[in-house]
């Protein structure tokens, strides 16, 4: 290939396969000589730790990618640095007709692509994005005045409603590779090239997700099984494909779509109201007196606050980079309720630690645990750790599992008494709403 020949570029991000993948279809379907990217991002890696495994993750997607374009003789550029430097540099070496992506809906994502579309735009280069990692665009579900949603409820409701098969179509970019341009010497870099070594977490696989969607609304809530599907890591890097997920779930399993419609909502409110990132959603609740003890921050983070469900799932997320969702929201109530910890020390906890941490999905969890968020927990709705262990861990199953000093002088005595913990709680929250 010589710089002459005019080629497009598919940008691959959080849309790491080659099936059912929209954007990547379309720039197959309506051009050719298509160059497949990957770009690792340095304004956002440059922030992670060296053996942060979403990197690793997202290193050994694009390795299955690479192997399957090679059988077709196809090969993918993967740079390192930032994107606008990386298009700079792209359009020195060929001629750049057109780039092809799907879109984000995180703000720094769309800053960034707004940032690359004026650049392409002053050189007379096209730039073409489609949704693909959601169902629902930022304007599709509105209220009847055309202002979003800020309870879940309606909004889900109205989801169902304007929900097409357009929205579950399937796009075979597979079938179309052969659009791909031949790139001779390229070569592929190493983790360690990116500046990230091995971790020693290990990822979910995505076999036998079928059978557990079907019985996904029986088993989601009890953590000692196998009963939820641990797809978040997949969704979130678009390894696997959501219309074809969305409509297994509309098949086998309506408990399992509406998560993915909380998912959907989430995104939607980060869409509106970015502001969220930083502040509470209920404004409100900005003026709480959080008592922020460093001491028992690190306590929780450890998984020794005494009570066992806690402990067990803050000890899961440090070895695994999982937490079982309905543990999820104990240990965030636990955090904000029970030790009045800012809820935005515990959502950057788990930013740094979830293989699935999604902005949207994380911060709109956390907030709901705060009773801050849309749609969220009222603030007198506070989790008893030990009444939700004897439902839904009544064997100590999942506890036993994470904590073997569980019945020895060594597993530490509660950090607090819950009554206390549940009335100093009423107490600040009522002050700070009242203040």
């Amino acid at each position: 290939m010589t710089k002459n020949q005019a080629v497009n570029i598919f940008w691959f991000r959080r849309d790491l396969r080659l099936q059912d993948n929209k954007g990547l279809y379309h720039a197959l379907k309506e051009s050719n000589n298509v160059i497949p990217l990957f770009i690792f991002d340095t304004d956002i890696t440059d922030s992670l730790p060296e053996n942060d495994a979403r990197v690793e993750f997202i290193y050994e997607s694009l390795q299955q990618m690479q192997k399957s374009l090679r059988q077709r003789h196809r090969n993918m550029l993967v740079y390192k640095g930032k994107p606008l430097e990386v298009f700079q540099e792209i359009i020195e070496n060929y001629q750049l007709k057109a780039v092809w992506c799907n879109k984000d809906h995180e703000p720094y994502g769309i800053e960034r692509d707004e940032k690359i579309r004026k650049f392409l735009d002053s050189k007379n280069i096209k730039f073409h994005s489609y949704l693909d990692h959601l169902l629902f665009d930022k304007d599709d579900v509105l209220k009847k005045d055309g202002t979003p949603y800020h309870v879940f409820s309606p909004y889900g409701r109205k989801c169902r409603e304007v929900l097409t098969k357009d929205h579950l179509k399937s796009y075979p970019s597979e079938d179309h590779l052969t659009s791909l341009e031949k790139l001779d010497n390229v070569k592929f870099p190493d983790l360690k090239d990116i500046g990230f070594k091995p971790s020693e977490i290990g990822f979910p696989e995505t076999d036998n997700k079928d059978g557990i969607i079907q019985t996904y609304d029986k088993t989601r809530d009890y953590p000692a099984q196998k009963g939820t599907t641990r797809l978040g890591i997949h969704l979130r890097f678009g390894t696997v494909s959501l219309r074809q997920l969305a409509k297994k779930a509309l098949e086998n399993n309506d408990t399992y779509f509406n998560e993915l419609l909380w998912r959907e909502f989430y995104a939607m409110i980060l869409w509106h109201y970015p502001h969220v990132i930083k502040k509470s959603f209920k404004s409100q609740y900005d003026k709480i007196e959080w008592l922020n003890e460093e001491n028992d921050f690190r306590r929780w983070k450890e998984g020794k606050t005494g009570y066992p469900l806690v402990d067990a799932g803050m000890r899961e997320l440090t070895q695994t980079g999982y937490m079982h969702n309905r543990v999820r929201m104990i240990t965030a109530s636990f955090l904000t309720k029970h030790l009045l910890i800012d809820w935005r020390w515990g959502e950057a906890w788990f930013a740094e630690k979830l293989l699935d941490f999604e902005l949207s999905s994380n911060n709109g969890g956390w907030q709901w645990s705060a009773g801050s968020g849309c749609d969220a927990a009222p603030y007198f709705r506070i989790f008893n750790p030990t009444e939700q262990q004897k439902k839904f861990d009544p064997d100590m199953e999942y506890i036993k599992m994470w904590i073997p000093e569980l019945e020895s002088a060594n597993y530490p005595e509660p950090i607090i008494e819950h009554k206390l913990a549940r009335e100093r709680c009423l107490k600040t929250f009522k002050n700070g709403l009242n203040g």
